[in-house]
């Protein structure tokens, strides 16, 4: 499957009907669902559900298969573990994770700048907040990552010295406009901003309709995940941008903090959310001319 197609994948998935449609046919006893059915639980017509479907079968994000006058539909298997990680239905790890090797591995990356106890302490607290969050798929790599965010935040607190600013983004879920902005910066910026996002309630996944929006102008969101908003990410920050999160973000002094005001993107159709992405755009590239004056045709439309 070409990445075109994958891209197009993304974008159907996009719209909230389609989600909760696949959401269903993997809930299904036995993987599989009736247009008919589907429609009774939705509350929607027949026919809408049906081209519904048609999109998804088109984008071989599910399979048909015919049982006399009945129509059976189920989810690609070769897409099954790519549709279930978008709507945060991977299954979770039977075994424990081994949380001593992932404490081993970070105290050997961070040796002779933090101690192990440090290490520890900070992986169990990221285990207990991605928990809380709901993130049990890929619950260890991901406490990984964030707890290995979290420590080069602290040493960047503790020893000031980088002259390569940070910009973090922060929204409710940091599942739509929060990851969008990111993205954007992380493409435009390089290596030239370090670049944080976080939720005051995260969810469990980057929405389908986010990772759609961004595939569409060649922007990845690789291995992000939503991430709780801590003080430690707060406090490394040299800018701080809100959208739509009330006082839950804490305030210290010498940093800089915007609010942009901003539509949510949650169960908005990719239309809309083009919009959005198109607005933060703007406001990132005009933060970015900020940032570095000398440089603002390298970041022009």
């Amino acid at each position: 499957m070409t990445s075109q197609a994958r891209g197009a994948g993304l974008g159907v998935m996009a719209d909230p009907t389609r989600t909760r449609i696949l959401r269903l046919i993997d809930d299904a006893p036995d993987g599989r669902a009736l247009v008919g059915k589907m429609a009774e639980h939705l509350d929607l017509r027949q026919p809408t559900v049906s081209h519904h479907m048609a999109a998804l079968h088109a984008e071989g994000l599910v399979v048909r298969q015919r049982e006399g006058r009945r129509t059976w539909y189920s989810l690609h298997p070769d897409r099954q573990s790519r549709i279930r990680a978008l709507l945060g239905t991977a299954p979770a790890t039977v075994d424990e994770p081994d949380w001593r090797r992932v404490v081993d591995d970070l105290a050997a990356r961070y040796r002779g700048t933090v101690s192990r106890e440090t290490v520890a302490r900070c992986v169990a607290e990221s285990r207990d907040l991605l928990a809380a969050a709901g993130t049990a798929p890929l619950l260890a790599s991901r406490t990984a990552t964030f707890a290995a965010t979290r420590l080069d935040d602290l040493q960047r607190t503790a020893h000031p010295a980088s002259e390569v600013p940070t910009v973090l983004f922060v929204c409710v879920q940091n599942a739509g406009r929060s990851q969008l902005a990111a993205a954007i910066l992380r493409r435009l910026a390089g290596d030239r901003v370090i670049v944080r996002s976080a939720g005051s309630a995260p969810a469990t996944e980057v929405r389908p309709a986010i990772l759609a929006a961004l595939d569409e102008i060649g922007v990845a969101v690789g291995a992000e995940f939503p991430k709780p908003l801590t003080d430690d990410t707060v406090r490394a920050a040299d800018v701080v941008v809100t959208m739509g999160c009330g006082d839950a973000c804490p305030v210290y002094p010498g940093r800089r903090y915007l609010d942009w005001d901003l539509e949510d993107p949650l169960d908005k159709p990719l239309s809309v959310v083009r919009g959005i992405r198109d607005d933060i755009d703007g406001r990132v590239r005009a933060l970015l001319d900020e940032l570095f004056p000398g440089d603002a045709a390298s970041v022009a439309s």
